[in-house]
């Protein structure tokens, strides 16, 4: 165990921890909501501190950060845990792990320094807290990005956005950039079917913009709750006007899971319908996700129309990006490292 940053003692052994909008109270021995952080004797402690339940090297299209080094490797990292429970989360088995089996945490220990050297020994560009939630497992990977960034390699999060502020400040100046998860536009939806709220959502993303981290925003379509053009407009309206046209947007193809197994597959109407409201809109590059070979997966210029990143899956077939600009206009295409 490590003790926790961010909580308050309050009296009689309670402690509340301020790390993410759940602000939770706990009395000696209790856990908060993500199930990995612990009061003991009036300390708050993580159970998750070096402690990896997933370890991969993938492709950056997988987290899918688009405009982060496309083409490029991401170690990719979690642990167990999640300060959400979404009905219809596709990592339920390790981000509901501490839930779903009465407080077991598994993982094995994988020190920050190897998270970097192995990060690096594999040629990637980029360390990713993914899988997971990044938040619930703060210290860690705040100590990662920190020595990585010292290093030469570059931190990403793929998050649900549900963070205090002050935690987000102090780790965004080793933090490259975010791939964020804006599961709708409905809070009720947010309080019933992911276990968060939406304004809190809201306000991180904000605030990240303000912070100069790279973000890029990804929705999935769920049947019967993120379906509709008025959700998805929107979606796209709040991106372009407070985040800027440039925020890249990713419109995912949902599959039965967990306790949504019962709802349908995202029709392809629905996607290539929501990837044009948010065109129309005036967003610069909105993507369709978990389709592979649909044309929404490649990288068009803005200006002229051309293709640029071509894509299949999570792999990238040709890139036409050249000293981050369009090959054929000049114009100048968002992101890191696009080529």
């Amino acid at each position: 165990m490590k003790e926790a940053w961010f909580y308050e003692k309050l009296d009689e052994c309670r402690v509340k921890c301020t790390l993410c909008p759940h602000n939770c109270k706990l009395s000696d021995g209790k856990y908060g909501i993500c199930g990995v952080r612990q009061n003991v004797e009036g300390v708050l402690y993580s159970h998750v501190y070096e402690k990896a339940i997933a370890v991969h090297v993938d492709p950056i299209e997988k987290k899918p950060l688009f405009h982060v080094h496309p083409g490029s490797k991401s170690y990719s990292i979690a642990t167990a845990g999640c300060n959400l429970s979404c009905k219809f989360c596709q990592n339920h088995d390790i981000s509901q792990m501490p839930r779903l089996e009465h407080g077991n945490i598994q993982g094995h220990r994988v020190t920050v320094a190897e998270v970097v050297r192995s990060a690096r020994a594999n040629e990637c560009k980029t360390i990713a807290c993914t899988y997971t939630e990044p938040t619930i497992f703060y210290e860690y990977a705040y100590d990662i990005a920190k020595s990585s960034k010292e290093q030469g390699v570059e931190t990403v999060f793929v998050t649900n956005g549900f963070i205090n502020e002050e935690p987000l400040r102090q780790i965004a100046p080793y933090l490259a950039a975010a791939n964020v998860d804006l599961k709708g536009w409905d809070k009720a939806f947010y309080r019933k079917v992911v276990g968060g709220n939406l304004t809190s959502v809201l306000q991180a993303l904000r605030l990240m913009k303000k912070l100069n981290i790279w973000i890029e925003v990804t929705t999935l379509a769920v049947p019967d709750h993120v379906d509709s053009d008025e959700k998805f407009r929107e979606i796209a309206l709040f991106i372009k006007n407070e985040l800027g046209p440039e925020t890249p947007w990713h419109i995912s193809r949902f599959y039965p899971n967990y306790e949504c197994d019962y709802l349908p597959i995202t029709p392809l109407d629905v996607l290539r319908r929501a990837r044009e409201i948010g065109l129309d809109v005036g967003l610069r590059y909105v993507y369709s996700g978990n389709v592979p070979g649909d044309v929404g997966e490649s990288t068009f210029c803005y200006s002229c129309g051309e293709k640029l990143i071509e894509r299949y899956g999570f792999y990238v077939l040709s890139n036409r990006v050249v000293d981050g600009k369009c090959f054929k206009c000049g114009a100048a295409i968002d992101g890191i490292g696009l080529g």
